[in-house]
């Protein structure tokens, strides 16, 4: 499937977006935006391809089923501009869904989107949410953190928290990359997806910005639930040592839309898209983005 690239503008920043419309060239289910996290940028996240692993793109499973789908690269990853000084937070990922979702209505007619973040990429479609509730008909959050109690991995991540803010970006390589699918629970992906991940990130970015690392090791809660108006999924990967359950269970009892769900995803940790059991992921999101709208509210 094709896809076409295209270009959002803040400030004096280029921020490339990649677009894989809905097969036969009619939307009839929505405009999908996907939300990369920390480490990557977008196109290795949600426009995968593995030789013999059916749907590895999440992309065109949705734009097979009659979505419009988009990622964007945030400023300082992959294919956007890197050359600012600063380490680019989840305030300033935010920033930039509110450039890119221009460019997404625009081209696509939507009125408003179906968004979809990872990880640090949740923190960053949550805030925009906040700023930009009329933009975003549904969210969904996978390995979402709200105040960071109970996560190992932060953790940890802690522990090197003065290193991350000396500098504006951090290295990584194929050792990096593999870490991600071994820290929580080893053998939740194949390696095959694991290597074709790598080789997808580090063809686009030996280095990554600091600052999400940052925001999530000193700077939590970013977000308030009660500023998420619209109907909100939560998924949590079973392993995730991320997203910790009471953390994302209080943070769910606040959101103020009755149309609420959250899923804890069998046999998966962190990457979810990259896990053996990814058709999970799909098949929650879709019934997510195709659920109608409730006739009655009380």
């Amino acid at each position: 499937m094709q896809g076409t690239e295209h270009w959002a503008k803040k400030g004096d920043a280029r921020l490339f977006l990649w677009r894989k419309p809905a097969a036969g060239g009619v939307t009839s289910r929505g405009t999908i935006l996907f939300v990369h996290g920390s480490s990557m940028a977008s196109q290795p996240t949600f426009d995968l391809h593995v030789p013999g692993r059916p749907d590895s793109s999440v992309m065109e499973w949705f734009a097979g089923r009659g979505f419009d789908t988009w990622c964007m690269d945030n400023e300082g990853y992959g294919r956007s501009d890197k050359s600012r000084p600063i380490n680019f937070d989840i305030a300033n990922g935010a920033d930039d869904l509110a450039a890119g979702t221009e460019v997404v209505l625009r081209e696509s007619g939507a009125k408003s989107l179906l968004l979809y973040g990872i990880s640090s990429g949740a923190l960053k479609a949550a805030l925009f949410a906040e700023r930009h509730s009329e933009r975003v008909a549904r969210l969904a959050l996978d390995a979402f953190v709200w105040t960071g109690a109970g996560s190992p991995t932060l953790a940890e991540r802690k522990k090197k928290l003065p290193e991350f803010q000396a500098k504006n970006r951090r290295p990584i390589d194929r050792a990096f990359v593999r870490s991600i699918f071994a820290r929580d629970h080893p053998g939740t992906a194949d390696a095959a997806t694991v290597e074709a991940f790598a080789d997808a990130i580090l063809a686009l970015d030996d280095s990554v910005p600091t600052g999400t690392y940052v925001d999530m090791c000193s700077k939590l809660p970013l977000v308030d639930p009660a500023r998420l108006p619209m109907p909100t999924l939560i998924l949590r990967g079973q392993y995730d040592g991320i997203a910790g359950v009471d953390d994302l269970i209080e943070f769910f009892k606040r959101l103020p839309n009755a149309d609420k769900q959250f899923s804890v995803m069998a046999g998966i940790s962190h990457a979810s898209f990259q896990q053996k059991n990814y058709l999970t992921v799909y098949h929650l999101l879709h019934a997510f983005f195709t659920q109608p709208d409730p006739v009655f509210s009380g």
